[in-house]
This record gives structure tokens, C-alpha cells and sequence, in this order.
């Protein structure tokens, strides 16, 4: 499908990824861009829509796609990250919170607006994931975990939507250069070409992105993990426990 001309709807977009999503798709000539937050207020680019919009509250999602019938193609960039481990972590409250925003809150996008996209011609869904998609990282296990069910929820839904000619795209990417990767050292993509790729990818009814060197490491090892990709996860989470005993 066209970005020109298309009715975007961006959630998170009041701020990072989901804000440079929302100005890519008004420069690349969307008709009009819904910009999804908790917060409408603090969605100010010129040429976006605020829309107020919690993803976890189903209810609220339901008048968003009540509303916005006009909408042909989704990108569900919201998600939270609280840097969690499975073992260690106080409680399981950041594990229920990722899972809940990231799963749960894609899964209720998608099937609030898939009936939306069919009534417009089938359109596309955009879902932001991440490489740690493909493996699990103590730093951010929790994170990763629920990176992983949304990884194979996009893939069902795509075999689900191919009736209604619905493209559904994967967009996996290491840290990104936002708020939400602050704390987090090392390289870092930046929001642009993350955003840039993935409108590419619709355009040319590609269903998967693998925005950086990492990313696509990363997943053309995936069939040698335990010998790839594990042992020097392994050894780095080893060395920072050792560090912090």
C-alpha cells in the first residue's frame, strides 16, 4: 500500500519512535495521522490528530476504533520497558505490566481494527517489536518475554488477516535512541531510520524489518542459540552479578 494518501493511526506517539512515526507519515503525504496517547495534550505536531488512548483498557480501545473508521493503516509502537528480571526482580509487577502493554495491548489493537481495515480494503498493521524478540536477556527478561509472544501473536495475525489482504510487519530493532533506551549503554538506531524502514517495508509489502547489523545477527543465528547467542550473554550476566555481590 501507499503511504500517500493512507489514514495512519500511531500509538505512543506523543513522544520518541511513535512521535517520529506520526512526522514521517505527514511528510510522506498520509491523508491524515491519528496520534494515539494516554496524554492527547502532549501530541503537538503540526499535521497530527491527538487521540487519547490508555492500549490497556479495552474499552477505551473500542471507541478509538468506533471513532477512527477511517483508519488504514495501524502502527502499535506503545510499549513499556522497566529493565526486569524473571528471578531477581522485587515482584512480578513489571513482567504483568510489560505482558499487559506490549501482548495483551498489540493483541486488543489488532482486533479492534482489523474489522476497521477489512471495511477499508485491507490496509496494514505495523507492530514494533524488538530483537530481543528472538532471544531472552536477563537485563530485560521480562521485556524480551513479552517481545516474544508479540513476535508470534504478528505472525498469527498475519496468517489470520491474509483473507482480508491485510499486510501485518514485523519491526524488530535493537535499542533505539529514545527515552525509553536511556539507561541502556552501547549502540543505538536512531527513531528515523527505524520509522523510515518500516514505512519503506509497507510500501513494498515487506512483512518483517530487521533495522540493524545486530537485529539481523541476531536472528540468523537463531538456529545455533545455545551456541551462539547464549554463551556470551551467559558470561556478561555472569560478570555484572559477580560485580554486584
Amino acid at each position: 500500500m501507499k503511504i500517500g494518501g493512507s489514514v495512519a493511526l500511531v500509538t505512543g506517539a506523543n513522544r520518541g519512535l511513535g512521535q517520529v512515526y506520526a512526522r514521517q507519515l505527514v511528510s510522506r503525504g498520509a491523508a491524515k495521522v491519528y496520534g494515539a496517547a494516554r496524554d492527547p495534550a502532549a501530541v503537538t505536531d503540526p499535521g497530527v490528530t491527538p487521540i487519547g488512548l490508555d492500549i490497556t483498557d479495552p474499552a477505551r480501545v473500542a471507541q478509538v476504533a468506533a471513532r477512527c473508521t477511517d483508519v488504514t493503516l495501524l502502527v502499535n509502537n506503545a510499549g513499556v520497558l522497566k529493565y526486569s528480571t524473571f528471578i531477581g526482580a522485587p515482584s512480578m509487577d513489571a513482567a504483568r505490566l510489560e505482558m499487559e502493554t506490549n501482548y495483551f495491548g498489540t493483541l486488543g489493537m489488532c482486533r479492534a481494527f482489523a474489522p476497521v481495515l477489512a471495511a477499508n480494503g485491507g490496509g496494514a498493521i505495523v507492530n514494533m517489536l524488538s530483537v530481543t524478540s528472538f532471544y531472552a536477556n536477563p537485563f530485560d527478561a521480562s521485556y524480551g518475554a513479552s517481545k516474544a509472544a508479540a513476535w508470534s501473536l504478528t505472525n498469527g495475525v498475519r496468517l489470520e488477516l491474509h483473507h482480508q489482504d491485510t499486510l501485518v510487519v514485523a519491526v524488530h530493532a535493537s535499542f533505539i535512541d529514545t527515552d525509553m533506551a536511556a539507561l541502556a549503554t552501547g549502540p543505538k538506531d536512531s527513531p528515523e531510520s527505524v520509522a523510515q524502514q518500516a514505512l519503506d517495508a509497507v510500501e513494498a509489502g515487506q512483512i518483517e524489518v530487521l533495522a540493524d547489523e545486530r537485529t539481523r545477527t541476531v536472528k540468523a543465528e537463531l538456529s545455533r542459540d545455545h551456541e551462539l547467542i547464549y554463551p556470551p550473554v551467559q558470561e556478561f550476566w555472569d560478570a555484572a552479578v559477580k560485580g554486584t555481590s
